[in-house]
């Protein structure tokens, strides 16, 4: 493994040594048992923030690497694929417990211990919260994009995809029961089910190419396993655990997100003590980069301010 993709999506996003003077660094590093693929970028010195991807059983480091790559600098950007995902190994277990004690173990040996800026969306922004609520002495500041703080945002979801189900004609209800529970059975029914579902996530509907939905999907690396086991345990719920998370927090999603509401974010912006809620306009479950990245950089320029 090279790490070729994470620079491949850095230039996709307009990321280049012209506009980040810095190199970013790929690397394979054994976590906890497992080798895991990781991208680093900024300085040795700078405050660790570490991204994480979403897609439980799809996602990949490279995407939110390359958004949030700018800010290397006063930061050292730190990305990888969570075990199981992406080109990181199969090694289990796969559960929201040990995906925290990654992080925490990246944070050990690779941050020497400092206090870390955390970011995650969706998936990873649950197990940003989950991070949050068991180490939260460990944290500078969080950002939170798109994501819920307990499984039950998924009767949102699905009252979003009854609502909109005319944008994604091949998606019944059937396959989204499956991505919510550990039923998928092979990594070719998972790719389908994403590809059936891919239209919901779309920014605009009228302008959906289906060419790059079919491309992108035949490139991505669906593990069904991974999947199901971090949806075997379905008790994810930090609700009543929120009001201990102390350090500044943003909370931010797209007001069209589908799968993760809007009440969500409130929800969690209201539990957080100071939180700082930010509800983007016309923008679903992704958030274009350059949208979020500059939320991101207000938010870390007011309440990180240089000394």
């Amino acid at each position: 493994m090279t790490g070729s993709a994470a620079i491949t999506a850095m230039a996709a996003h307009g990321v280049t040594r012209a506009t980040v003077p810095w190199k970013a660094e790929q690397s394979v590093v054994t976590i906890n048992g497992a080798r895991l693929a990781m991208s680093m970028i900024g300085p040795a010195d700078g405050i660790p923030l570490i991204v994480l991807h979403g897609g439980r059983g799809f996602g990949t480091h490279d995407g939110v690497f390359a958004t949030y790559a700018p800010l290397a600098g006063r930061y050292r950007v730190i990305g990888f694929d969570m075990r199981g995902h992406g080109r990181s190994e199969d090694v289990a277990p796969f559960t929201f417990a040990q995906m925290v004690a990654d992080i925490e173990t990246i944070r050990q040996t690779l941050c020497g211990g400092r206090r870390i800026v955390l970011l995650g969306g969706s998936f990873g922004g649950m197990i940003a919260l989950t991070y949050a609520v068991v180490h939260p002495d460990a944290l500078l500041a969080l950002i939170l994009r798109g994501t819920a703080p307990s499984w039950h945002h998924e009767a949102g979801a699905l009252a979003s995809f009854r609502a909109r189900a005319a944008r994604a004609p091949m998606a019944t209800e059937g396959m989204l029961e499956k991505l919510f529970t550990p039923t998928i059975e092979s990594d070719e029914e998972f790719r389908l089910i994403m590809f059936a579902l891919a239209p919901m996530y779309a920014e605009d509907p009228k302008t959906l190419d289906y060419d790059k939905i079919l491309l992108h999907t035949a490139k991505t690396r669906y593990n069904a396993r991974v999947h199901n086991d971090l949806f075997a345990d379905h008790s994810y719920d930090v609700v009543g655990r929120l009001s201990s998370i102390h350090c500044p927090t943003l909370v931010f999603c797209g007001a069209e997100d589908w799968i993760c509401p809007p009440d969500q974010s409130r929800l969690i912006a209201d539990r957080i003590p100071g939180a700082t809620l930010e509800i983007i306009v016309d923008s679903n479950h992704g958030v274009p980069g350059t949208v979020a990245l500059q939320h991101v950089s207000r938010f870390l320029n007011d309440r990180l301010p240089k000394p």
